[in-house]
C-alpha cells in the first residue's frame, strides 16, 4: 500500500528513441533499456490512485468494524494487491529504462525501509498488551507478532481447513502484507530474467499469461475446505498483482503519440465509472467469507480475476485520464494526503484498535470510536516512525553510487 515516486525529463531518462546515433556524434550510445519508451515519463505519482487508497482502506475498516454492513468490504484488499503491483512494476520499468538493468538489493532495502519499521512498531504493542493485560483481544499474541513480523499470517491461515483459529489475533489483517511482500520478493526477480532475455513484447506477452495461471491453479485446487487456502495464497492471489503489473507493462510499452493509447484512454474513461460500480456492489452485497452456493465457487475461482480487471481498468483510467471526473474526484486534496501517508499506518493499526475497543467492552459507537483512534494511531505512526524511514529510503545506500549495484 505504499508508494514510491520519481521523475526525470525526456532529456536525461535515458528513453530508447528507436534511432541509431550516427558514428562520432559524440553522443552517448542508447540505453540498455529498450522496448519501454514511456517507462521513465510514467513513474511519476498519480494522484487519483492516492485517493483510491484512501476509499480502499475506508472499506476495510468498515469490514472489520461491521461486517453486516459491507459483507464484501474485504474487496478493497483485492484493489490494493493491483495498485501494488502495478506501483512496483513501473518503477522497475523506469530503472530499466534508464540504467539497463534492476538494483535488486536497493529495491529490497527500500520496500524494508517502507513497510518493515511500522509493522514491526504494532507487533511490538500487541506482544506488550498480551503479556500486561487481561485484554481478551490480545491473549497470546507473541506468536501472532512473531509471525507478522515474518509476513508468514497468510501461510498460516492457509493452512487452516476449518474456520480461523486465534493464532494469529490483533494481527491477522497482516496476511495480506505477506502476500504482497512474497510478491515483491519473486516478481522483480522474475520480471529483470524477462527483461535481460526476453524482447519487451515476449515481456508483455509473458505477464499476460502469468496473469492467467492463478485462474486455472484456483480451479484445480477448488473444494470447500481449500477456501483458506485459495483466499490467503499467494500462488493463489498474484493474477490480481500481475494485473496491475500487466498494466504498468503495456503502459510503458506504447509511446504518447502511438494511437493504441489514444483508443486505450478512451475505453479507460469509458469503463471506469461502470468498473467502480461492480466493486462497489460486490463490497455492498457479495458475502465473500461466507458460503453462499454457487456464488461462492465463482468467486474462489474466476472472480478474482474479474475483480483484477475492474481494478486494473480503474488504474489504467486514473494513469491515463488525469483530467476525467473520477480521476479529478479522487485527487481532493483531503483523500490524496491520507491515501498517500497514513493508508499504510490504517491499515496496520485498525484491527488492533478495534480488538482493543471490543475487548474493553465498546458497542455502541464502535466504528467511530475505531475510526478516530485509528486516525490517531496512523499519525503518529507517520510521523514517529514511517515519515523518518522513508527518508532513509529516498538516500542511496551507504556506497551504493561507487558499486552501482545494477543487476
Amino acid at each position: 500500500m505504499a508508494q514510491e515516486a520519481g521523475s526525470a525529463t525526456a532529456e536525461d531518462s535515458g528513453l530508447d528513441t528507436g534511432r541509431a546515433e550516427p558514428r562520432g556524434s559524440g553522443r552517448p550510445a542508447p540505453p540498455k533499456g529498450r522496448g519501454f519508451p514511456s517507462a521513465v515519463a510514467r513513474s511519476g505519482r498519480v494522484g487519483g490512485l492516492d485517493g483510491l487508497r484512501t476509499v480502499a482502506v475506508a472499506l476495510v475498516l468498515v469490514y472489520h468494524v461491521a461486517p453486516d454492513v459491507l459483507p464484501g468490504g474485504s474487496v478493497a484488499v483485492d484493489v490494493f494487491f493491483t495498485i501494488s503491483g502495478f506501483v512496483i512494476t513501473r518503477l522497475l520499468l523506469a530503472e530499466y529504462a534508464r540504467t539497463g538493468g534492476v538494483a535488486l538489493l536497493p529495491f529490497y532495502r527500500r520496500r524494508w525501509l517502507r513497510l518493515v519499521p511500522a509493522l514491526l512498531a504494532v507487533c511490538a504493542v500487541c506482544a506488550i498488551l498480551s503479556v500486561t493485560t487481561p485484554l481478551w483481544g490480545f491473549d497470546d499474541s507473541l506468536p501472532a507478532a512473531g509471525l507478522s513480523a515474518l509476513f508468514l499470517v497468510n501461510v498460516v491461515r492457509a493452512a487452516e481447513p476449518g474456520p480461523y483459529g486465534d493464532l494469529t489475533g490483533p494481527l491477522a489483517h497482516t496476511w495480506s502484507l505477506g502476500v504482497e511482500e512474497q510478491f515483491y520478493l519473486l516478481w522483480p526477480l522474475a520480471l529483470l530474467v524477462l527483461l535481460r532475455h526476453a524482447r519487451a513484447r515476449t515481456v508483455l506477452l509473458c505477464t499476460a499469461a502469468l496473469c492467467a495461471l492463478p485462474v486455472l491453479w484456483r480451479c484445480v485446487l477448488w473444494q470447500p475446505d481449500a477456501a483458506h487456502r485459495i483466499y490467503n495464497g499467494t500462488d493463489t492471489r498474484a493474477d490480481q498483482l500481475l494485473a496491475g503489473a500487466l498494466v504498468a507493462v503495456v503502459l510503458a510499452r506504447l509511446r504518447a503519440d502511438d494511437p493504441r493509447l489514444a483508443v486505450l484512454r478512451a475505453w479507460a474513461g469509458r469503463l471506469a465509472w461502470p468498473a467502480l460500480g461492480l466493486l462497489a456492489l460486490a463490497a455492498w452485497r457479495m458475502p465473500v467469507t461466507a458460503d453462499a452456493g454457487p456464488w461462492t465457487v465463482a468467486w474462489y475461482t474466476v472472480g478474482f480475476l474479474c475483480v483484477a480487471v475492474l481494478s486494473a481498468v480503474l488504474v489504467a483510467a486514473l494513469e491515463l485520464r488525469p483530467g476525467g471526473g473520477l480521476s479529478r474526484l479522487l485527487s481532493l486534496t483531503p483523500l490524496t494526503w491520507v491515501g498517500r501517508n497514513l493508508s499504510y499506518g490504517v491499515y496496520l493499526w485498525h484491527y488492533p484498535v478495534v480488538r482493543l475497543l471490543a475487548s474493553l467492552g465498546m458497542k455502541d459507537g464502535l466504528l467511530p470510536a475505531t475510526a478516530v483512534l485509528t486516525l490517531l494511531m496512523a499519525l503518529l505512526s507517520y510521523y514517529v516512525i514511517e515519515a523518518p524511514f522513508l527518508r532513509r529510503a529516498r538516500r542511496p545506500a551507504p556506497g551504493a553510487a561507487a558499486r552501482q549495484p545494477a543487476v
